[in-house]
């Protein structure tokens, strides 16, 4: 082995996408305007489909186009002629894949949109070619080497294939408006799903409400409090039981410094504590918690406490990692 060989070959690889990309941009015009006001007036699905390394990439386009607002779905070509045809429906948009533009399981497809009427838009490397010639648009990306050294494993025209479904899919995704509370309800799994939820969506039907005490409740009873809370805090209220302060771990250590045998609640708590609205984000309460350096954070509606949030329960639920 070679190892300052074998680095070479790979910066060569690095190199020879980003001239890849580069020429794409430079290539970029009208046509992917145009394939974006075919797919915004089309009511349907886009159907994505494409062959060997190009299906691969026409997966990830269709999942992208998914996730930000535009409703897509990936079907294998060859597939389509044993009885998959029947997905693409009138309203639909076929966007095809194919570097050559020559794939012969493409043909029945192309074929079928059109005699029904379906637009086509084509991602090709080659002018004239039948996806070319069968596309109401295409988008036609710039002939370059690929960055096998034989020429023949897709690599530069794959990862062309794959800015260009991104381009498309982010140009539609700012047409439509699509917010990041639209993003959020297409991902409610995982970190980024959970951090665009609202605390309202994170509390449910049946969360808790916080430990509670009044500004005159003895030290005691608030220290038993917050330990049948198991938040580590617990919200004081004023006589109208609205949020005064709050007493934590810490205020209770504190307060040992002092006799503690005439403290009462209002003694020992911090007033003005930081409050999030049940309406605000996941990643909102994780910030304040964040920048704070806090642990606790009271969920405040109408100024009465209705939960309160613990970074530790938010790191074992997978919110903050």
């Amino acid at each position: 082995m070679n190892p300052a060989a074998i680095l070479e070959r790979a910066r060569d690889v690095l190199r020879l996408n980003i001239e890849a990309l580069e020429a794409l941009d430079r290539n970029l015009n009208g046509s992917l305007v145009r394939a974006c006001e075919v797919i915004l007036s089309r009511p349907g699905y886009v159907v994505v489909t494409g062959m060997g390394k190009s299906g691969h990439i026409g997966g990830k386009i269709a999942a992208t186009l998914a996730s930000t607002g535009t409703n897509a779905f990936f079907v294998h070509p060859a597939e389509m002629s044993h009885g998959d045809l029947g997905m693409l429906r009138s309203d639909c948009t076929l966007l095809a894949i194919s570097n050559s533009g020559e794939s012969r399981e493409l043909r029945d497809p192309l074929t079928f949109c059109q005699r029904n009427g379906i637009p086509v838009i084509g991602i090709t490397q080659r002018k004239g070619s039948l996806l070319d010639r069968m596309s109401e648009v295409t988008l036609l990306m710039p002939t370059v080497a690929e960055a096998c050294p034989n020429g023949l494993a897709p690599t530069t025209s794959t990862l062309m294939t794959l800015a260009l479904g991104d381009s498309l899919a982010m140009a539609l995704m700012d047409e439509r408006g699509f917010s990041a509370e639209d993003f959020g309800l297409h991902h409610p799994g995982g970190a980024l799903g959970m951090k665009l939820q609202t605390v309202r969506e994170w509390m449910g039907d049946n969360h808790a409400p916080p430990a509670m005490v009044s500004l005159q409740t003895p030290f005691s009873e608030a220290v038993a409090a917050i330990t049948a809370g198991r938040k580590g805090a617990v919200a004081v209220l004023d006589d109208n039981e609205l949020l005064a302060g709050m007493i934590t771990d810490g205020d209770v250590r504190r307060a040992f410094s002092r006799d503690v045998t005439s403290l009462v609640a209002a003694d020992v708590m911090s007033p003005h504590p930081i409050t999030v609205s049940p309406d605000a984000r996941m990643s909102d309460a994780i910030d304040l918690l964040a920048v704070n350096k806090i642990s606790n954070l009271f969920v405040v509606e109408s100024g009465r406490p209705l939960a309160i949030i613990h970074i530790a329960e938010l790191i074992q639920a997978g919110y903050v990692t």
